[in-house]
């Protein structure tokens, strides 16, 4: 499970150094993508198999499925961290997601999130207020 937020930098190269306490989980590959709200999702490499298994079982009638679907894998890119922890963000996902240096990683449960910092403070700004109202639609009742 990924937790927190962290802070790191994109460097010339356009790449990120991945959260120590993520590296172990995301040593063996990953994938990175576009995400809903101009963020990009980082998945284990496993996961996104996992995922997209699931995924592959919606109907390819739906039109829904294929726009997601489509948009989904053309944006993907896998990645294998090098040895201090970084990965290359591929220049248009951090166009898509906005990114320039000061970033935001957050553990988001089974995927890690990639934030420009500003756009996540604005998002935050945004939902925080409606963060306990929300709750109630979201998690499940304790009764």
């Amino acid at each position: 499970m990924f937790l927190g937020q962290h802070f790191p930098r994109l460097d010339d190269k356009g790449r990120l150094i991945l959260p120590a306490k993520f590296r172990e989980a995301l040593a063996s590959g990953v994938v990175v993508t576009k995400g809903q709200e101009r963020c990009l999702y980082v998945w284990p490499a496993a996961e996104f198999a996992r995922m997209t298994s699931e995924l592959g079982k919606a109907s390819f009638t739906t039109k829904a499925n294929r726009d997601f679907s489509r948009v989904l894998y053309a944006s993907a890119s896998d990645e294998v961290p090098d040895k201090q922890g970084r990965i290359t963000v591929p220049p248009q996902l951090r166009g898509y997601a906005g990114l320039a240096k000061d970033l935001v990683v957050i553990g988001n449960n089974t995927r890690v999130e990639i934030w420009d910092a500003t756009a996540w403070e604005q998002y935050l700004a945004e939902q925080e207020p409606a963060f306990s109202d929300i709750a109630e639609g979201v998690l499940p009742s304790s009764t």
